[in-house]
């Protein structure tokens, strides 16, 4: 029997927005995930190293570290190295974009263009 199956799948989300956060960890739980918050990017990359999830979301504009760098940090960390980072940001720019791609995002999701449904069905294609 597989036991990836019967695992709960585990998501880091980061996003300095209480809000914002609240409303994707609602969706996210209601979708049967098992959620984990950060709220800046240094407490991003402790966590991460605590729990080892299954997937990132991560946004980009947070206090202490920014996205990119907690990015940059989890890709150079041989233990999260392999866990996939989906950018989850209001910056839309493509040189944000690329940026976040060349340090090793597997996927970039601008807020505004995603419902929790998507992003639900973004996260199924990693997990």
């Amino acid at each position: 029997m597989d036991r990836k199956k019967n695992k709960q799948v585990k998501i880091l989300l980061a996003e300095d927005d209480k809000f914002i956060s609240k409303a994707y960890q609602d969706g996210l739980g209601r979708a049967g995930f098992k959620v984990i918050t950060a709220y800046d990017g240094n407490e991003t990359l402790k966590k991460a190293r605590e729990e080892k999830p299954d997937v990132v979301l991560l946004d980009l504009i947070m206090p202490e570290k920014n996205g990119f760098e907690a990015l940059e940090e989890i890709k150079a960390d041989n233990d999260l190295k392999n866990i996939p980072i989906i950018i989850l940001s209001n910056l839309g720019q493509d040189s944000d974009i690329q940026r976040g791609r060349d340090l090793g995002a597997n996927d970039y999701l601008i807020k505004s263009n995603f419902s929790i449904r998507e992003i639900i069905e973004k996260i199924k294609e990693y997990v």
